[in-house]
């Protein structure tokens, strides 16, 4: 087995991880991730595609009682992924909001959208005529452009794939780069320039070998030209397809980073949270449970579940500036920045909560509220990263710290 088809099957298995991970939101998801499908159909096309490629089944497949069915395999799987992937630039590019003049990429879409399906049908029906007419398939192909090189059969039918192919190529290029030029976010913006660049191999990998075939008509080329030629833009292609896997798949990452990044903040904050809702049983929406309940409560979305505890912590606190003095603060700041003046802030917070609850919890009486330094973050991440802070604090303070703490906070307010 050479290198270039070892890395054939890396590639064929990147593509299938890809449709297979992004298949149950294409097909159960809700109405954003439906509109998706058509980029789902597009990675299980290119899948199965590359899977004819690779060294066991394109041989076993070249060998069968239809000679070299690989090839059509492979272009017939190839133009359906393509004509799903146009499907979906037309989703995504092809609306606007109304009113004003309509942009030029929205009016690109739509001319794409007018000439795509019935572009691929006549490509699927020339190339199935083609295939079975012109092609010389006396022998098995293991490279099937090297060993047909200077054929006019050959070389019409990979021209018409081609046609079709680079033309596919450059109307994704071409939206691809205004996506990546307009796209405000970095990983978007890295996604979309590396499928933008995928597409660009695309279309000189067309090219190329569409010129190399009628040239080889033209004049034949030896056999070991044709077939280095071959490989190296075989292996141009398999870039074009991890460019294209990668690229498309790190918009999706990131939600997927930022879901981990919530589910971790929900582990940090339920000690916490669970506590202060324990002491104020009216405040949440439902009486609180544990964590293994409380990450399975598939109802609610994990960003508004955080966003509500963050919410019901704040509230809590408010809550308990009446059951402390105002001294309180201090004797937390004090006994913060004794244990870790690198951590006091989110240390004195939690001295200050866990001295609250205690002084509450031992019966002192409701009065005016104490003084209490609130934490302003510029957004929910800013803020749930502080309240992780403090939570962690939370937990790592000793009861008879808590209770020293309280005890020099009312004896300064006595």
């Amino acid at each position: 087995m050479t290198g270039l088809d070892l890395a054939g099957y890396l590639i064929a298995g990147l593509m299938t991880a890809v449709a297979l991970w992004r298949m149950p939101a294409a097909l159960w998801g809700d109405e954003e991730d439906k509109r998706r499908r058509a980029l789902w159909g597009c990675y299980a096309g290119f899948a199965v595609a590359l899977w004819t490629k690779t060294q066991v089944v394109r041989i076993g497949l070249n060998n069968s009682e239809i000679v070299d069915l690989a090839v059509l395999i492979k272009h017939y799987t190839s133009t359906i992924a393509i004509l799903a992937i146009l499907s979906y630039i037309v989703a995504i590019y092809g609306h606007f909001p109304e009113g004003g003049p309509i942009p030029r990429h929205v009016r690109f879409a739509r001319v794409v959208q007018r000439v795509a399906t019935k572009a691929s049908v006549a490509t699927l029906i020339l190339l199935t005529v083609l295939f079975f007419t012109v092609v010389d398939r006396s022998v098995p192909a293991d490279r099937f452009v090297a060993e047909h090189a200077g054929e006019w059969g050959a070389t019409l039918y990979m021209t018409v794939f081609y046609l079709y192919l680079g033309a596919a190529s450059a109307v994704c290029a071409y939206q691809w780069a205004l996506a990546t030029i307009d796209a405000k976010l970095l990983h978007l913006r890295i996604g979309l320039g590396m499928m933008t660049f995928a597409m660009f191999i695309g279309v000189g990998y067309t090219l190329s070998r569409t010129l190399f075939l009628w040239i080889s008509v033209a004049d034949k080329p030896s056999e070991s030209f044709a077939l280095t030629f071959d490989e190296a833009t075989e292996a141009a292609q398999l870039v074009l397809f991890a460019f294209f896997a990668v690229g498309a798949s790190l918009p999706a990452f990131s939600k997927g980073w930022r879901r981990a990044r919530l589910w971790r903040a929900q582990v940090n904050l339920h000690p916490l949270w669970r506590e202060l809702m324990t002491a104020f049983p009216d405040q949440p929406f439902a009486p609180p449970a544990s964590l293994a309940r409380e990450l399975t409560r598939f109802d609610t979305p994990a960003d508004l579940r955080v966003d509500r505890w963050a919410a019901d912590i704040a509230d809590a606190v408010e809550k308990l500036r009446h059951y402390v003095p105002d001294s309180l603060l201090t004797a937390a700041k004090e006994a913060a920045a004794g244990e870790d003046p690198g951590k006091a802030g989110s240390l004195a917070d939690a001295y200050w909560i866990k001295a609250a609850l205690a002084a509450k919890a031992e019966g002192a009486p409701a009065g005016k509220a104490a003084a209490f330094e609130t934490k302003h973050a510029t957004d929910q991440d800013g803020e749930v990263a502080w309240l992780v802070r403090v939570a962690a604090a939370y937990k790592a303070i000793p009861e008879q710290r808590t209770r020293a703490v309280l005890r020099s906070s009312l004896e300064a307010g006595a």
